[in-house]
């Protein structure tokens, strides 16, 4: 990719990590080398499935998570920060190995916006991105500074959910 942009996905509506999703499986598609780091999430997600299992010209999509797993349900602000921060680490470094022309960093906008990135280090890394590399930053609470450094923002707004009738989060729907 000649020149690559920043992306965000922000918001309090849902589709964030659906739209990043969606756009790497363009990209591996297309035969691009796509990086997916997910922070604030640990397990098998709908989207990391079908990322290992589904066939793909080219690179697979390479995915890593840097969530405890216990974020929402017994916060340990210390523990979750830590896996934030080795997580902010691996994706620069996957970000500027040569490797990728796509990374996402999912849910990295919520791990900043709870002070789990050292100040700043989520807008650094932006700054330091490769020319050919596209980066996709999603998740609720985007800051004003991201926001400023990105190229494309796009703000998912909650209308309706069912979520607020008492329907749980569904597998294969929203995880």
């Amino acid at each position: 990719m000649e020149q690559g942009k920043v992306q965000v996905y922000t918001g309090d509506g849902k589709g964030k990590t659906t739209a990043a999703a969606g756009l790497a499986l363009r990209a591996a598609g297309e035969g691009l080398r796509v990086y997916f780091g997910q922070f604030m999430k640990h397990g098998e997600t709908g989207e990391v499935s079908a990322f290992r299992t589904m066939p793909l010209p080219g690179a697979p999509v390479t995915t890593e998570q840097f969530g405890t797993g216990d974020e929402l349900s017994a916060p340990d602000p210390l523990r979750d920060a830590q896996a934030a921060c080795d997580g902010l680490a691996r994706t620069i470094k996957a970000m500027n190995s040569g490797n990728y022309d796509v990374v996402v960093l999912d849910e990295a906008n919520v791990a900043d916006s709870l002070g789990y990135f050292e100040p700043g280090a989520l807008l650094d890394a932006i700054r330091e991105k490769p020319e050919g590399v596209e980066l996709v930053v999603t998740g609720r609470g985007a800051s004003d500074e991201v926001v400023a450094a990105a190229d494309l923002v796009t703000e998912m707004r909650e209308v309706k959910h069912y979520y607020h009738d008492g329907v749980p989060a569904r597998r294969g729907i929203e995880f």
